[in-house]
């Protein structure tokens, strides 16, 4: 959460403070590399740190693509939080249309687990859990983008949009990691209250 957090955190301090977004971006690419050059040295994953400097790099293009479009450092600030945003928004609505359709999507993980992708669906009791799973695993999405998406878009209509650019910036921290592990508990409880449908009529194996 720390790795994910900081540079996001570095580039709204810097953007907002000095609106300079170049600044900004290389600030933010610095404090990864810093975390990674840590990782390194610990002999740990850099997992986390390689995922935050690869929307780091994402967000500057596309924040690039907007100053080649004449786009002011505001325009290029929020392009910076686009990709982020689009992104949650097409994941939930694909775990939403999977729930909708009635093949939820962690249907497919336990399929994938279990070693037949499609038998989990003859089970009407393990459809309703892997739909209840997928709402949870669906909710962090859907709410970063029912919290941003106004931001973002009062922000292009704003004629100064410093303050839409730090309200995403923290919502980003906020709704990121700390937002994922709660729904990630949320479905650990849900799978401990109700337990994992089985067979009763399958042989006991003693």
């Amino acid at each position: 959460m720390l790795e994910a957090a900081v540079p996001t955190l570095a580039f709204t301090l810097i953007f907002v403070t000095t609106k300079r977004l170049e600044l900004a971006i290389g600030v933010s690419v610095a404090t990864a590399v810093v975390l990674l050059v840590v990782r390194l040295v610990q002999r740990s994953t850099p997992q986390f740190v390689l995922n935050s400097l690869v929307g780091i790099g994402i967000g500057a293009f596309f924040a690039w693509r907007s100053a080649r479009a004449g786009g002011s450092a505001d325009d290029q600030a929020l392009a910076y939080f686009l990709p982020g945003l689009l992104y949650n928004a097409g994941y939930a609505v694909l775990m939403v249309l999977s729930i909708l359709v009635r093949w939820p999507l962690v249907g497919f993980m336990v399929g994938s687990v279990a070693g037949d992708p499609t038998a989990w669906h003859d089970d009407p009791q393990v459809v309703r859990l892997c739909r209840n799973l997928t709402w949870l695993l669906a909710a962090p999405c859907v709410l970063r983008v029912v919290v941003q998406l106004p931001v973002y878009l009062a922000g292009r209509a704003a004629s100064d949009a410093g303050p839409m650019v730090a309200v995403l910036g923290v919502s980003k921290i906020v709704m990121g990691w700390p937002l994922q592990v709660l729904a990630l508990l949320a479905m650990a409880w849900l799978l401990g209250r109700n337990r994992t449908p089985m067979d009763q009529t399958a042989p006991v194996v003693r």
